[in-house]
């Protein structure tokens, strides 16, 4: 299971945390503005502003997860 880590929410406002996390679970503006109860322009805002204050979007892979089989070279002796 993919799991992401973001780095610099506390530079963050809590709305602007909301929009984020929505945003990087992959949702459109139209579902996190009827979520939030905010128009669209208003979550383009927000997301726009916290990219300016600089985030960092982590991803966290599991070990083995990627199918690149790096135990079957070691086993082969490559």
């Amino acid at each position: 299971m993919l799991q992401i880590e973001l780095r610099g929410l506390e530079r963050l406002s809590f709305r602007e945390r909301q929009v984020v996390i929505l945003k990087e679970m992959g949702l459109g503006a139209d579902v996190i503005a009827k979520r939030l109860g905010i128009s669209t322009s208003s979550v383009a805002t927000l997301y726009n502003r916290a990219r300016n204050k600089g985030y960092q979007v982590v991803a966290v892979i599991p070990e083995g997860a990627l199918g690149l089989g790096f135990e079957e070279e070691e086993d082969n002796g490559e």
